[in-house]
C-alpha cells in the first residue's frame, strides 16, 4: 500500500508542523499538531495533523495507530477548551480527490461554533 508514497511530496502541515511557516497552533505534541484553518468554514475551525507526514487515509498503516487515536483525543480536549463541546462540532476528514481532499497530508477538521446543518446537502 506504501509504494506509491514516493509519488507524494511534503505539503504546508508540513512546513506547520516544524514551525518553519506561522500558523496559529493550539496543540501540540510529538505526534500531532493542531492549528487554525486559514479560511474557517465556522466559528470554530481547526486542523489536527499527525505530525508523521502520511499523504491519505489509504497511507494509513498500523503503527500509525497511536497518532491517529490522538487526532481524537486532541480533538475532544480541543472542543472543550473552544466551549463547543456541549452544544457539539464535527469531526471530519476527506480522502482523495473526490472525497473532497485538498491538501495531501491527512487531517481532521474540527468545526463547530454554530449550527452546520445536515452533513451532506443533495
Amino acid at each position: 500500500m506504501l509504494s506509491n508514497l514516493k509519488s507524494y511530496e511534503e505539503t504546508i502541515f508540513s512546513k506547520i508542523i516544524r514551525k518553519e511557516i506561522p500558523a496559529a497552533i493550539v496543540y501540540q505534541d510529538e505526534l500531532v499538531t493542531a492549528f487554525r484553518d486559514i479560511a474557517p468554514q465556522a466559528n470554530t475551525h481547526i486542523l489536527i495533523v499527525p505530525n508523521k507526514f502520511i499523504p491519505t487515509i489509504n497511507h494509513i498503516s498500523s503503527e500509525d495507530e497511536l497518532s491517529l487515536g490522538r487526532i481524537f483525543t486532541v480533538a475532544a480536549q480541543i472542543a472543550k477548551e473552544e466551549g463547543i463541546a456541549e452544544s457539539g462540532y464535527r469531526l471530519i476528514m476527506n480522502c482523495n480527490q473526490d472525497g473532497g481532499q485538498e491538501v495531501f497530508h491527512i487531517h481532521m477538521h474540527l468545526v463547530g461554533g454554530e449550527p452546520l446543518g445536515k452533513i451532506l446537502a443533495k
